[in-house]
C-alpha cells in the first residue's frame, strides 16, 4: 500500500514540475489554462481516490453489521453515502475550478 501511494505522490510531483516549465510559441499565452486542468483533474482523482478507500472500509464493516442484525440496513446505506458524497463534492469543485 505505501508504494502505491509513493508512486502516486511521485507522479503528481512530476507531473507539476513538468508542466511549469513549457514554452508558448504564441504571444502572451500563459499556463493558467493548463494548470487549471490539471488542478481540477487532482481535485477529483484525489477525490475519488479518498471516496474509494473509504468506501472500501465502510462496505466492509457494512456487510458485517448488516450479517448480524439485517434491521440496520438502512443506516449502513446512510453511511455509504455519506462516504460517496465526497466524491460528489470532488466533482463539484472540478467543475467550479473550470468554470473560472
Amino acid at each position: 500500500m505505501k508504494t502505491i501511494v509513493l508512486l502516486l505522490l511521485a507522479a503528481a510531483v512530476i507531473s507539476v514540475f513538468g508542466s511549469t516549465g513549457v514554452a508558448f510559441a504564441e504571444d502572451g499565452a500563459s499556463s493558467d489554462g493548463s494548470l487549471k486542468i490539471l488542478g481540477a483533474g487532482l481535485a477529483f482523482g484525489l477525490a475519488a481516490f479518498g471516496a474509494g478507500i473509504g468506501l472500501g472500509q465502510v462496505g466492509a464493516a457494512g456487510l458485517a453489521v448488516i450479517s448480524e442484525n439485517p434491521a440496520l440496513q438502512s443506516k449502513v446505506f446512510i453511511f455509504v453515502g455519506m462516504v460517496e458524497s465526497i466524491a460528489i463534492y470532488g466533482i463539484v469543485m472540478m467543475f467550479i475550478i473550470l468554470g473560472q
